[in-house]
């Protein structure tokens, strides 16, 4: 891997549940500090505590370049609210929002809602696929220019440039347009763990960044080869996809916090991954050490920026806004 490649940083800030926006707040805009690419905030229907994407809508305004990244999971939930709520975490972040999509698979989870019995791992994982897929055409039917705000004519929107989704999925159907117009980001970024296979498959289509859970860099190494090239099978381009190793970190001393600069530029020059996605085992400690001790380092060798080049979570991670897929078949028509 090149060493003028961009070291993608980011960082779990869930533990423990808290009820005090302020408590997320303060870990962001630490991330921020560091310049980290986003931070995660996972959750499940499991454990009790805030839901995840709403607390982040809270962050939003409170931070002005990190990137927010909330746990959704696509079991039990409507495809077009979840789309719908992505797409507002977007717009109050100013083109920050990203989406770690999950499923839940046990029956004790189920009776929360009452609609279906669990199913099996791969059928689930079949589902967050089409969720995917339908969400990305939800945000694309509005297109970037579909609201005209003519008050002299009284129109709000171009109707022509509203487009019907129509989808039919093995579980659900959506028919569409968005209640929510095309977000900044033009489609949210989509961060899956291609750790199982059944997320594999869903990452290797869906997925802006993977993440992946490795024990030594010549295995993430090759899961990130791996990746690549499901991905290119699938037509897409895999430079366009970005694979962050997962890292469990523990930091009690400065000299812990060196070593962990010393284990990620390791696992970086050798090419392991694009990046890491760092999971604290004390949130508020460790990652006061990663930003303070951590990150200089790795600035210091060159391999980490020291400020932002843009403001959307797309440019942090140098990926290209996507093009409008009903725009395009118009143009093509």
């Amino acid at each position: 891997m090149s060493a003028t490649r961009p070291l993608h940083l980011s960082a779990e800030i869930g533990g423990p549940a808290h009820y005090d926006a302020a408590h997320y707040v303060s870990l962001a805009r630490l991330a921020e500090r560091g310049t980290l690419d986003f931070v995660t905030l996972s959750d499940t229907f499991a454990r009790p505590g805030p839901d995840a994407l709403a607390v982040l809508s809270r962050v939003a305004p409170a931070t002005e370049r990190i990137g927010l990244v909330p746990t959704v999971t696509t079991t039990h939930t409507e495809p077009f609210h979840v789309s719908a709520a992505v797409a507002t975490l977007d717009w109050v972040s100013r083109g920050r929002a990203g989406w770690a999509v999950d499923v839940s698979t046990t029956e004790a989870e189920a009776l929360l809602f009452g609609r279906r019995p669990a199913a099996p791992g791969d059928e689930l994982w079949h589902e967050a696929r089409e969720v995917a897929d339908v969400a990305a055409k939800l945000w694309d039917s509005w297109e970037d220019d579909a609201e005209i705000r003519d008050t002299s004519t009284g129109r709000f929107i171009d109707r022509d440039k509203l487009h019907y989704v129509d989808f039919e999925g093995r579980t659900f159907s959506v028919r569409g347009p968005s209640i929510v117009p095309r977000p900044p980001q033009g489609h949210p970024v989509t961060v899956i763990d291609a750790t199982s296979g059944a997320a594999r498959a869903a990452a290797v289509r869906h997925a802006d960044v993977a993440l992946v859970r490795a024990d030594d860099p010549t295995t993430a190494r090759a899961v990130r080869e791996e990746i690549r090239d499901r991905a290119r099978a699938h037509g897409r381009d895999p430079d366009r996809l970005r694979v962050l190793a997962v890292l469990p970190v523990e930091l009690h001393t400065t000299a812990d916090a060196v070593g962990l600069a010393g284990l990620i530029g390791e696992w970086y020059e050798e090419g392991a991954a694009d990046g890491l996605h760092l999971l604290p085992t004390d949130v508020e400690r460790d990652l006061g050490f990663v930003v303070d001790g951590t990150v200089p380092l790795l600035q210091h060798r060159g391999l980490l920026r020291r400020f932002y080049p843009g403001a959307t979570l797309r440019e942090h991670l140098g990926l290209a806004r996507p093009v409008n897929q009903y725009a395009l078949a118009g143009e093509g028509s």
